[in-house]
């Protein structure tokens, strides 16, 4: 009987143990977010030598990523999933040829991504361009796996039919199942509120409420497919106001999501945030950070061992068969894009002794981005026997300006690197050409003080890509004043020719010509909805009728030319860089000195003087002044009536 019991024993080891290592099962997940096509290290690009470390500042770099994720498989027995989530496409001249090329997805199935979500930019292109950089990586056989389950598609338009076939073919599925060690890992993908709010090229897709999404997921993916892990890859962002945190809200309020990666907000963490039973990681923007998150399956939950940012900078070396891919794609870019213009993707433009910035105030880039549009249309779309078609304000939010313009070792500012700073949008003609088209409309002085009102009160609200940058107009306000009615003064011209006041008042009916791209004008509505139509703006044409379609207000390069010859934002920018002095006299433009700092666009004149609190105010503040009269009315008749009463 011993014997036997001892022969038993021996057997049971290999299940016993193989049960133990089941029950302990570690896995390591590689996680990105919001790469947005920079394939090359910034800034500038052309200081980026990806084959040699120690020699530049540069940081980012996706043939800097691919070592990583091979270093990192090296150094793991376990098994190790790539996971991204979401806007690797948009914010490079690489982008240029993404609906033909599919370079973003190309090079992640070459750099091993297991699973990819899409985000907002990646509707940029409208569903039609989506569908054909789907369907271009799908047929070259080069595209990792894609998830997105809360996108809805339109049963009235067409418009989406392409991008519906798409999904339906299982390109991208609401959902996917990875065995690893026996373990299933469920892993859906989610577009958040926020994202989709600012996606409004994505129409006539919609996207459902992320949380009732994700609750359906998690019960399919745990009953029906059994799985043993849930991931999700949500581009709904963190924020430090935690009423405004889409991803900790979703771990709040969906369970069962064992970890969450998160995009969109390009948030550069400190470290893996818990909530209740749910880990969230988010590994900043650019691919300047890298997340590594080593985790531990046990006893059917998942804990957290150990989770690092990794730098992606000139310590470490590029992959070779990445970056000579980049390098293939970026001579494509020449010969196909560039060549027209004689123009190469590093080709100096400018020289500069200081870097342009983008901050949520006044800044010496935003600065520049609006004069150039500004004067660009009024080189090309001015008659001066017509003083109503001058451009007189500009303005440019800095959500769309995605990256600054350093100066690095050399100066030099190249077209790749100045193109990074306003790289967004499609146009609206018949090929649909890349890079927002600059449109105009006319306003009454009213309606420039309700739009110069977005800083005052919106972008508090809605965050820093709400931050407007304006050229021609220069304004103050009193943020102790009442919401949307904190302008105080507003005067219109410019630095070298002096400003002068503006009459802002509802009778004042003078027509203002007003630039901006197209994308920042689909907002005058979401900005009136906003303010309970406090803010509504009403776009207008020269005579003062409304217009009901802002493509047609797209400006014309070339009126002698069937259709409308679309002026893009981006080489307006380009241009007007280009016609700035030589003040060297070495044949390339110079960034001048005026665009060092602030030049006292907005100015902040906080007061609790009741005079300047009510100057001035609109039928806002004056009915908030007289509720808190009657208030206070009525807290002194209380008081007078107690009074009363106590002394009889």
């Amino acid at each position: 009987m011993k014997l036997v019991r001892i022969l038993i024993i021996l057997f049971s080891l290999p299940v016993l143990a193989q049960t133990v290592l089941a029950a302990e099962t570690k896995f390591t997940i590689i996680h990105s977010n919001d790469m947005h096509s920079h394939f090359l290290a910034t800034a500038p690009n052309i200081e980026y030598t990806p084959f040699i470390t120690g020699d530049d500042d540069t940081i980012g770099g996706w043939a800097r990523i691919a070592t990583v994720i091979k270093e990192v498989k090296n150094t793991r027995q376990n098994p190790v999933l790539v996971l991204d989530a979401g806007d690797f496409l948009m914010g490079s001249l690489f982008h240029l040829l993404s609906r033909d090329q599919a370079f973003e997805l190309r090079l992640m199935k070459m750099m091993g991504y297991d699973m990819v979500t899409l985000g907002n930019h990646e509707f940029d292109l409208r569903p039609q361009g989506l569908a054909r950089i789907l369907t271009t990586a799908h047929r070259l056989g080069q595209i990792p796996p894609l998830v997105l389950s809360n996108a809805i598609f339109s049963p009235q338009s067409n418009e989406d039919d392409e991008l519906e076939k798409v999904f339906a073919q299982g390109i991208v599925k609401p959902y996917r199942v990875l065995v690893r060690e026996e373990i299933r890992i469920g892993i859906f993908g989610l577009m958040g509120k926020d994202a989709a709010e600012v996606a409004p090229f994505a129409s006539p897709v919609s996207f459902d409420d992320p949380i009732l999404t994700a609750r359906k997921m998690v019960d399919v993916l745990r009953e029906k497919e059994k799985v043993d892990m849930v991931i999700c890859l949500s581009h709904s962002g963190l924020s430090e106001d935690k009423d405004d945190s889409e991803d900790e809200i979703l771990a709040r309020q969906v369970t069962g999501i064992d970890i969450i990666i998160s995009g969109h907000t390009h948030t550069k963490t400190k470290g893996a945030l818990q909530v209740n039973n749910t880990i969230i990681v988010q590994a900043w923007e650019y691919g300047k950070q890298l997340g590594v998150l080593d985790i531990e399956y046990k006893d059917e939950r998942v804990s957290l061992r150990e989770y690092r940012l990794v730098d992606i900078d000139d310590t470490i070396k590029g992959d070779t068969e990445i970056s000579n891919r980049i390098k293939a794609f970026e001579s494509e870019i020449n010969q196909q894009v560039l060549t027209d213009d004689a123009l190469e993707f590093r080709t100096v433009i400018a020289q500069t002794d200081f870097d342009l910035t983008i901050d949520t105030d006044e800044s010496n880039l935003g600065n520049l981005i609006a004069d150039s549009i500004r004067w660009y249309i009024n080189q090309h779309d001015y008659d001066p026997a017509d003083p109503t078609t001058k451009v007189a304000v500009s303005v440019i939010s800095n959500g769309v300006i995605r990256d600054p313009i350093v100066k690095g070792h050399t100066g030099k500012v190249a077209l790749c690197d100045m193109f990074r700073a306003i790289p967004l949008g499609i146009g609206f003609d018949d090929a649909g050409t890349m890079g927002y088209p600059l449109i105009t409309l006319y306003v009454y002085p009213s309606e420039l003080k309700k739009t110069l009102e977005i800083i005052t009160s919106i972008y508090p609200l809605k965050g820093s890509d709400y931050f407007l940058q304006f050229s021609g107009v220069r304004f103050t306000y009193n943020p102790n004043r009442m919401i949307f009615d904190r302008i105080t003064e507003i005067w219109l011209g410019n630095e070298e020719d002096g400003y002068t006041p503006l009459d802002y008042s509802e009778s004042n009916q003078e027509l203002l010509r007003v630039a901006a791209d197209i994308y920042n004008a689909t907002f005058l509505k979401i900005i009136g909805d906003f303010t309970w139509h406090i803010l509504d703006i009403v776009p207008k044409d020269r005579n003062g009728n409304p217009i009901e379609d802002l493509e047609t207000v797209r400006v014309d390069a070339d009126k002698k030319s069937p259709g409308i010859q679309e002026i893009k934002e981006w080489k307006a920018v380009m241009e007007y860089i280009r016609s700035l002095p030589d003040t060297d006299g070495d044949g390339i433009a110079d960034i001048p000195e005026k665009y060092r700092g602030k030049l006292g666009r907005n100015v902040v004149e906080a007061s609790w003087n009741p005079y300047r609190l009510l100057k001035r105010g609109t039928y806002v503040t004056w009915i908030a002044f007289a509720a808190l009269m009657l208030g206070l009315v009525l807290v002194l008749a209380a008081a007078w009536f107690i009074a009363k009463k106590i002394r009889h």
